[in-house]
């Protein structure tokens, strides 16, 4: 990490003798949000209005590039638990107050060859295993160095060694919520491009090295493939999606287990309008709680309904069933683009096969300019698995 930041500091610095060889590009972002959730059996709603600002500079010269990076989170309205403060009557809305070093990385990158070393983003496939949580106010990244290679046509190595994850929790994440998660984690990635779609091994050794985090039991060691790709069928185009995965226990983790995960996905589009369909299946072993499939480093976000029900598997496992109607088109003008989307989940065990429960997803966003507005909405229905829970989002992004 230091030697990311001098090297940062020495490229600005020498930028006054050799201006024309060094190119500075000003980094600024911004996020105001408005969450409100009301979850069956705590006594209060939750209502949480946060600004969420990052602030940085890139520095380019040739092959060499630094980049730094700081992010703030501030909340203007704080009824809420924010997972480290707040009254255990309010349900939990992941964005405590945080400023923090997000990013400060060195990076290398020639034709063939990219290597990035310090505090980054990294982001896999689609970030169902390994993700920076950009949903989240704070965010994910990771102290590592990686390593990309494109050497041959159509191949691609993605392979990172991380010795730490910075988490959403922030400066002051403590006990099972730590700022930072120590471990000897390695990411390895090899992806090709074939006639069908985009084929991808993968290996993911998650080590959770502190004894708070769940007492090692998030540690393991996940091996798989994934297939993602589209052929056009006259004026529809038919996209699909398959993957399947292994996990067993790994380092430190107590555990001894093995768990399957499987992806079968389906979507047809014609102009601006998409239909797609899927299962995702998160495996259990024998029922105990953290030996069913899990995913601690991945943006959970993003998959089994945004309720976030699901984010560490139940002991039974886990089979989501969804369905999901969406409209995305480019617009004149001003307005860039407008999205809207409604999901469907069932949720249900994979041991023994009991209804967990179902939710609705909905959204809308428009682009103007460098604004984007969106509201989202998320309605779980709980049967045999936690309990009836709404949420719904309001919010305004702007990026220089």
């Amino acid at each position: 990490m230091k030697v990311a930041l001098a090297t940062a500091a020495a490229l600005v610095a020498a930028g006054g003798a050799h201006a024309q060889d060094l190119a500075v590009q000003p980094l600024v972002e911004a996020r105001l949000r408005s969450e409100h959730v009301d979850q069956q059996g705590l006594a209060d709603t939750a209502d949480a209005v946060t600004l969420r600002v990052r602030a940085g500079v890139s520095a380019t010269r040739g092959r060499i590039a630094a980049l730094v990076e700081a992010q703030g989170n501030l909340a203007i309205v704080d009824r809420y638990d924010d997972g480290l403060h707040g009254v255990a009557t309010r349900p939990i809305v992941a964005d405590p107050e945080n400023v923090a070093l997000y990013r400060a990385q060195l990076q290398y990158r020639s034709k063939p060859l990219t290597v990035t070393l310090g505090r980054q983003r990294i982001a896999l496939d689609d970030e169902r295993f390994v993700g920076a949580v950009a949903f989240r106010q704070n965010g994910q990244t990771f102290d590592a160095v990686r390593v990309e290679w494109t050497g041959v046509a159509g191949l691609k190595a993605d392979v990172s060694y991380a010795w730490g994850v910075r988490t959403i929790w922030g400066i002051d994440g403590m006990g099972a919520r730590q700022r930072a998660v120590s471990g000897d984690n390695v990411f390895a990635n090899l992806s090709y491009a074939s006639p069908v779609g985009n084929v991808t091994g993968f290996a993911y050794l998650v080590d959770q090295d502190e004894g708070a985090v769940q007492g090692f039991r998030l540690s393991s060691q996940t091996f798989g493939a994934r297939l993602a790709g589209s052929r056009k069928l006259g004026p529809v185009t038919l996209g699909y999606q398959l993957s399947g995965a292994r996990q067993r226990d790994f380092r430190h983790n107590p555990n001894r287990y093995t768990a399957d995960y499987r992806l079968v996905e389906g979507s047809l589009e014609h102009g601006p309008f998409r239909l797609g369909a899927g299962q995702e299946v998160l495996g259990a072993d024998r029922g105990v709680a953290l030996t069913s499939f899990q995913a601690p480093v991945g943006t959970l976000f993003k998959f089994n309904g945004w309720a976030d029900k699901f984010l560490i598997t139940p002991p039974d496992g886990l089979r989501d069933a969804y369905a999901t109607l969406g409209f995305n088109k480019a617009i004149a003008g001003p307005f860039k683009a407008l999205a809207l989307q409604a999901s469907y989940h069932r949720f249900d065990s994979d041991r023994s096969v009991r209804h967990y429960g179902d939710e609705i997803d909905l959204l809308a966003s428009v682009k103007i300019g460098r604004y984007t507005f969106a509201a989202r909405y998320a309605d779980y229905d709980a049967d045999r698995f936690a309990t009836d829970t709404q949420k719904a989002w309001l919010q305004l992004d702007w990026a220089f």
